[in-house]
């Protein structure tokens, strides 16, 4: 047996040459996918009909949106009682599904009053728990008083970030659940984060009275609520949903009413950047201080002299005591009222003759002045305004780090006193602002508060 001296070097297999048939079942599957596009999306009436009609079944409100929306409040309302960012998260992700605010897009699309007045009655009653949920949990607050309640106070203010994650959430929500049968679980959390919070943060206020919160969480809930709805309309729009002509006219109508109530309500919640001004007012205490004063005139004095003379039958010279008293009143500046009292006691030499001409007396008066000065200074207030990192504002109390009186939000105008306090090594400042007319004294925490004027040394000095 021989062998061939040339090597068998392996190659690789030529490809199998593609049948008619294989080939035009591709171009089917091709043909079929687009045609599954386009009908997801159909141009006729009647398919888009039946688009809406399955669109609006998904969406419409089951029992289990309320029994969550009960949980979640309850949760969210402890949640700000403990002021803990944790529990919050825990409350947001037990929160219903939001298909029926999508419901509510998909009625105005069609112009369906019935279908409409149904979510948009179902998002209510659910937004009505949720507050309930704060509310109680407020009323148990007053218990503890005072607490911290900074996540309270973030939930009922307007920010422009979250504006923006709103936004965001609103448009994928809605096109996630056009396009997909899937439920919609993460753009959901961040409709019901930007709902929820701001009601049950709205409850929790008016169940415990510290003011700043309600109404001002309602606002923020309204404004969300307009936003979130406008931009998912304009969304249905886009994705080439056609509205009927009575959807035409309740879509017009919405949008014109969304866009009021941001233009309304878009500055009651934000939080407050008024610029520092000095403020003009009348202070209410009272400080004696003891100063030294230049007066602005030198005082004259001219004494005014009277001599009773007694002659007597012998030429002896007579010797007799004048007393002079000068008073003077001078008024300064500011306000200043210099009382000055002269008293001297002369010593007069007069000589008598028995001659026909009257004594001329010859009077030295020595002016010494012994002057009682009282000065009544106003104090002189320092201009500052409240300028917290968190919670949007600062707690005002009675003494230092003690009653809770209320709550003062950032960029509010105060005047503080040059007194100050410090409390386990804490500064703690002497503020009087004006609130509804009435001027209110209490005490901040000198961390919290920004000066319109320099700042001052609130540091102790070595010697008391």
């Amino acid at each position: 047996m021989s062998f061939s001296d040339t090597p068998i070097i392996p190659t690789e297999p030529l490809p199998e040459p593609i049948s008619q048939p294989k080939r035009d079942a591709a171009a089917q599957r091709g043909r079929r996918r687009r045609a599954n596009r386009r009908e997801m999306f159909p141009a006729d009436a009647e398919g888009q009909a039946a688009l809406i009609y399955s669109l609006s079944r998904r969406a419409y409100p089951s029992v289990e949106l309320f029994v969550f929306s009960l949980v979640c409040g309850a949760i969210i309302g402890l949640g700000f009682l403990l002021d803990s960012q944790a529990v919050l998260l825990l409350g947001i992700l037990i929160t219903p599904l939001m298909t029926p605010w999508v419901g509510i897009l998909l009625a105005l699309l069609t112009g369906s009053g019935r279908f409409l007045s149904e979510t948009l009655m179902a998002l209510f009653v659910s937004a009505v728990i949720v507050f309930a949920g704060g509310l109680l949990t407020g009323f148990a607050a007053r218990l503890f008083l005072p607490i911290t309640l900074t996540n309270v106070f973030i939930h009922a203010r307007l920010w422009i970030p979250t504006l923006g994650v709103l936004a965001v959430g609103a448009i994928t929500l809605v096109a996630s659940f056009v396009y997909s049968e899937n439920k919609p679980f993460l753009p959901s959390v961040v409709i019901a984060y930007a709902f929820y919070l701001p009601i049950n943060a709205g409850g929790f206020g008016l169940g415990s009275g510290v003011p700043g919160i309600f109404p001002q969480g309602i606002f923020v809930f309204i404004v969300h609520f307009a936003l979130a709805s406008m931009l998912g309309l304009l969304t249905l729009f886009a994705l080439k949903l056609r509205p009927t002509a009575q959807g035409i006219i309740f879509s017009g109508i919405s949008l014109l009413l969304f866009v009021g109530i941001l233009i309304i309500f878009m500055g009651s919640g934000l939080p407050s950047a008024a610029a520092v001004g000095a403020p003009s007012a009348t202070p209410s205490a009272t400080q004696t201080l003891t100063q030294t004063p230049t007066p602005s005139a030198t005082p004259s004095l001219p004494p005014s002299a009277t001599l009773v003379k007694k002659s007597s039958p012998s030429p002896s010279p007579t010797t007799g005591t004048v007393t002079v008293t000068a008073t003077a009143s001078i008024t300064l500046t500011p306000s200043i009222t210099f009382t000055a009292t002269e008293s001297s006691t002369p010593s007069v030499t007069a000589t008598n003759s028995q001659s026909p001409t009257p004594a001329t007396p010859s009077a030295t008066v020595p002016a010494t002045a012994s002057s009682t000065i009282t000065l009544t200074v106003e104090p002189i207030f320092i201009s500052g305004k409240i300028s917290a990192t968190e919670g949007g504002g600062a707690n005002l109390r009675q003494t230092p780090n003690g009653k809770y009186l209320m709550t003062l939000d950032n960029g509010t105008l105060v005047d503080i006193y040059p007194d100050f306090k410090q409390v386990n090594g804490v500064d703690w400042l002497h503020i009087v602002v004006t609130r509804n007319g009435q001027r209110v004294e209490g005490w901040l925490l000198e961390s919290v508060v920004g000066y319109a004027t320099p700042e001052p040394n609130f540091s102790p000095s070595a010697t008391p």
